[in-house]
């Protein structure tokens, strides 16, 4: 389920030693697992702390706490210990905390979400924007709403026709077209002004 190297488990017991609290061991947790947000927590837990339905996993010389919730994000991630001249560093890897993308028999909205929600939002996170699906009709029209610095922005149309609808006509069998459903003369701070971009 989770591999611990060697030298992460050395370098827990340390920190561990160190804090002389009795059963004291480590929790892991997926923190907005299934988004782009995605990440992980890792925390010193006592027993006290526990809401007991966590998974143990016996290490040596302690026990990390895997939280029920977090189990099949974290399913196959990887913790290392990286020593260095400088120090050292943990690495935790878990190729699954983001979601896995839906099956190509998930439903067109499904896999509509997932790339707006993983491909297409991260890469308008740059110019702070952001769209929403609206709606996906039954004959594979793609309604989009612009939030953030995409609201009013001047670039709006480039950025739906030459970026948004290329990707989800090219990555989702099944959308015909890709519009704007967005009233961007009630921007208020587009990345680009409309008439600027005139």
């Amino acid at each position: 389920m989770i591999n611990i190297s060697e030298s992460a488990q050395a370098h827990f017991r340390k920190l561990i030693e160190r804090e002389a609290l009795p059963g004291l061991g480590v929790r892991l947790s997926a923190v907005h697992p299934g988004t782009p947000r995605a990440d992980v927590r890792l925390e010193f837990a006592e027993p006290a702390d526990l809401a007991g339905d966590e998974w143990a996993i016996d290490c040596e010389g302690f026990t990390l706490w895997l939280r029920a919730d977090s189990v099949k994000y974290l399913d196959g991630a990887e913790i290392d210990y990286e020593t260095r001249a400088t120090g050292g560093q943990l690495q935790i890897r878990a190729p699954k905390i983001k979601g896995e993308a839906p099956q190509d028999s998930a439903s067109l909205v499904e896999r509509v979400h997932w790339i707006v929600e993983n491909e297409i939002n991260p890469q308008l996170a740059q110019h702070r924007g952001h769209v929403s699906v609206q709606e996906v009709t039954a004959d594979g029209v793609v309604l989009l709403r612009f939030g953030g610095g995409c609201h009013g922005c001047g670039m709006a149309d480039v950025t739906l026709k030459q970026g948004i609808e290329t990707t989800l006509m090219s990555k989702v069998p099944g959308v015909t077209a890709v519009r704007d459903a967005t009233d961007h003369d009630t921007g208020q701070a587009p990345y680009i002004p409309r008439d600027s971009a005139a």
